[in-house]
C-alpha cells in the first residue's frame, strides 16, 4: 500500500504541534503462546525483529500515538502471556478494553481452532461492547501454512469480527491493523469505507457497533506481571 497517496493516513510520530489532543484507548492482544502478538507489537512500534522465542511473564503494555487528520489517537497496547497459567490473569485486562486483537498462528491449526475460545473470553467480559479483530500471522511461512486465508475470513464473518493476515517477520500489514481497528474509533467513522477499501476488507467484516469507552488508568500489576520482556517473540 502507498501510504503516502491518501489523505488519510495515519502518520507514525511523535512531534505534531498542530494535531488535537489525543483520546486513549486500550488495546489487548490475546491468543496462544507463540503465535506472534509481541512479535506484531515490537514491529508495530519499534520496527524491529529478532525470531527469537522468549515467551512473555504475565502482562506488559507499551503506549504509542497516531496522528490523523489533524486527530490524534493514543493506543495503549497490552501484550498478555499465550500460557495457561497465567490466563487468570486475562480477564482483568479485557474489562475496560477497546479493542480485542486475537491472533493465531497460520502454521499452527491448534491456535487457529482455539480462536472461538478466546473471542467467548472477551465477549463473557465486554460483550459486543469492544472491536474485535482475528490476525493470521506468520504469513511469510507459506511453505508450512496450516490454515486457509479462506478459513480465517470465514470465520471472522461467522463471529462478527474483523479480520486480516500478517507478517510481523516481514512487516507485512502489521501497520494496517492499527488503521483499521483506529477507523473504528469514536470520531472516525466517516473514514471508514476509505480504510475497508485501503486494506481490501470486506464490509461483511464489520463488527458490531462497539460501545467503546476511554480508558482508565492502568490496573496495578503485580512484580511477577511487571517481569514481561520486551523483545520476546511470543
Amino acid at each position: 500500500m502507498n501510504r503516502s497517496a491518501t489523505s488519510h493516513t495515519f502518520i507514525d510520530s511523535q512531534a505534531h504541534t498542530n494535531f488535537s489532543v489525543s483520546q486513549k484507548y486500550k488495546v489487548v492482544l490475546l491468543g496462544d503462546q507463540s503465535v506472534g502478538k509481541t512479535s506484531i507489537i515490537n514491529r508495530f512500534i519499534f520496527d524491529t525483529f529478532d525470531g527469537k522465542d522468549h515467551p512473555t511473564v504475565g502482562i506488559d503494555f507499551i503506549s504509542k500515538t497516531l496522528y490523523y487528520d489533524e486527530k490524534s489517537v493514543k493506543l495503549q497496547i497490552w501484550d498478555t502471556a499465550g500460557q495457561e497459567r497465567f490466563r487468570s490473569l486475562i480477564p482483568g485486562y479485557i474489562r475496560d478494553c477497546a479493542v480485542a486483537l486475537l491472533v493465531y498462528d497460520v502454521t499452527n491449526k491448534q491456535t487457529f481452532l482455539n480462536m472461538k475460545r478466546w473471542i467467548d473470553d472477551v465477549r463473557s467480559h465486554r460483550g459486543n461492547d469492544t472491536i474485535m479483530m482475528i490476525i493470521g500471522n506468520k504469513i511469510d511461512l507459506e511453505h508450512k501454512r496450516a490454515v486457509s486465508k479462506e478459513e480465517g475470513e470465514n470465520l471472522a464473518k461467522d463471529l462478527e469480527t474483523l479480520f486480516m493476515e500478517v507478517s510481523a517477520k516481514s512487516s507485512l500489514n502489521v501497520s494496517n491493523i492499527f488503521q483499521v481497528i483506529a477507523a473504528f474509533l469514536p470520531g472516525n467513522e466517516s473514514h471508514r469505507m476509505h480504510v475497508y477499501e485501503e486494506n481490501h476488507l470486506n464490509v461483511t467484516n464489520e463488527p458490531h457497533n462497539a460501545n467503546i469507552n476511554l480508558i482508565q488508568d492502568p490496573p496495578q500489576t503485580t512484580d511477577r506481571q511487571q517481569e514481561s520482556t520486551k523483545s520476546c517473540q511470543c
